[in-house]
């Protein structure tokens, strides 16, 4: 694990020395969904601080051994919510992850605000825009995101701090560069029309493709299976 989490920083530094960007404005975001607890404790010796789950039962299990790890007491490790997520588990959110990436309705975005509201807490949620249109993903067209985005700006206890996309699965990184790129014009254009909402974060680009999603924007990428390996479902 140490050798792949070497060659995906030394990615992120040539790709943002390659666009005049700092390394520093992309946070790699170690996608340990599906894996033991013990996979993070050795991400996190070697200085991945965020991790990424999909499912609302492995947050809440891992942040209680986490909350047992002498070793991670003083500096504990983040964790997103990257995966779809259902209305009747938001309640087991509050006080758990740092960011939710998946808001992909307004419904969704009122469940969040009336729970977190329950504990006195602001929700950090990104918008899911499904900008290549598959029908396989779920998320907001782009043309939706002004209107949806007034909409969830009235809720009291969440923060819209930007946008997240999953582009389509492809061999070849280059035919996602267009993706990325909408997905950072939308976040432009956005920021203009809300400029009293904090639109800052691009959550895009996996182990895939992430190299070209930080040349377009990305602020947050989801890397998986390069620094964790394959992972076996079949087990789940």
């Amino acid at each position: 694990m140490k050798k792949e989490i070497e060659i995906v920083r030394e990615n992120i530094r040539l790709a943002c020395s390659r666009v005049n960007r700092s390394e520093k404005e992309v946070l790699l975001l170690g996608v340990s969904k599906t894996k033991p607890y013990s996979a993070i404790q050795e991400a996190y010796s070697l200085g991945i601080q965020d991790f990424g789950e999909n499912k609302v039962q492995e947050i809440r299990d891992k942040y209680e051994l986490m909350q047992e790890d002498s070793l991670m007491k003083d500096f504990p490790p983040h964790f997103h919510m990257i995966g779809t997520l259902q209305k009747n588990k938001v309640k087991y959110l509050p006080g758990k992850v740092v960011l939710i990436h998946s808001v992909d309705s307004v419904s969704l975005a009122e469940a969040i605000d009336k729970e977190f509201a329950k504990k006195d807490c602001i929700a950090r949620v990104l918008i899911e825009v499904n900008v290549a249109k598959e029908d396989s993903k779920s998320g907001f067209y782009i043309e939706e995101l002004e209107e949806k985005v007034t909409e969830m700006a009235k809720l009291s206890h969440i923060e819209i701090r930007g946008l997240m996309t999953v582009a389509p699965f492809t061999d070849n990184p280059e035919e996602n560069r267009p993706v990325f790129r909408a997905l950072r014009e939308s976040l432009s254009s956005l920021q203009k029309k809300f400029p009293s909402l904090p639109l800052m974060e691009l959550s895009m680009g996996m182990s895939g493709d992430y190299v070209v999603a930080i040349e377009e924007g990305a602020t947050i990428i989801r890397v998986g299976s390069f620094i964790f390996g394959e992972r076996n479902y079949q087990k789940l």
